[in-house]
């Protein structure tokens, strides 16, 4: 009886597991999954980065392109855009609930989140919260999302949250495969990003 029951409940939780994975992604295309789950495990557990590279912004009022330099040590990040769309310089800091912005020739601002602070000092809707998961070439975890694998088992595509996100290539770094060029398509943005140097850090807990 108690193994029965053992093996009643082992199903239970087997289920249940799978319908949460289900419930947040869907996969598809030519990768993995095994092989995909494993690649997502690895890469949740990246926390620490310094990429540079450039940007490339396409929205109603601004287009242009500019150099990118992003520094994350676990939920402090420094993004600053050096050039883009003839506003010269923009810095974002900030960890949850204390975020600002420089602008150059304009002032500091600060708000709660990033998406609010970009969308009233720049004009963009940008999920900036997902950028984390997204330059990592993963589904942010908090909401649903459709995947599509390419031959590697790599994310080639992601929709999520009204946004498209595509991925050409990767790189190999410290033992990471990492994305070298990606297209985010939204409403009314599109951004392409061309990562030229990738230090990945795992800082741990």
């Amino acid at each position: 009886m108690f193994l029965r029951h053992v093996i009643v409940f082992s199903l239970i939780a087997l289920l249940a597991g799978c319908a949460g994975f289900g419930a947040r992604e869907s996969v598809q295309g030519q990768g993995n999954a095994a092989q995909w789950r494993q690649h997502k495990e690895l890469l949740t557990g990246l926390d620490g980065w310094q990429i540079n590279g450039k940007i490339g912004i396409r929205a109603p009022k601004d287009s242009g392109s500019g150099t990118l330099f992003w520094l994350q040590r676990q939920d402090y990040y420094d993004i600053r855009l050096s050039g883009p769309l003839g506003r010269g310089a923009a810095r974002l800091t900030g960890r949850p609930g204390q975020i600002s912005l420089e602008v150059a020739n304009q002032g500091r601002y600060e708000a709660a989140s990033p998406e609010t602070l970009l969308e009233e000092q720049m004009g963009w809707k940008l999920p900036v919260s997902h950028l984390a998961w997204w330059v990592r070439g993963l589904p942010a975890p908090d909401s649903k999302s459709r995947l599509t694998l390419d031959g590697d088992s790599h994310l080639a595509s992601l929709e999520q949250d009204g946004w498209q996100v595509e991925y050409s290539s990767y790189s190999k770094q410290n033992g990471y495969w990492l994305p070298e060029r990606i297209k985010l398509h939204g409403s009314n943005l599109d951004v392409t990003l061309v990562i030229k140097e990738w230090l990945p850090r795992k800082l741990g807990q």
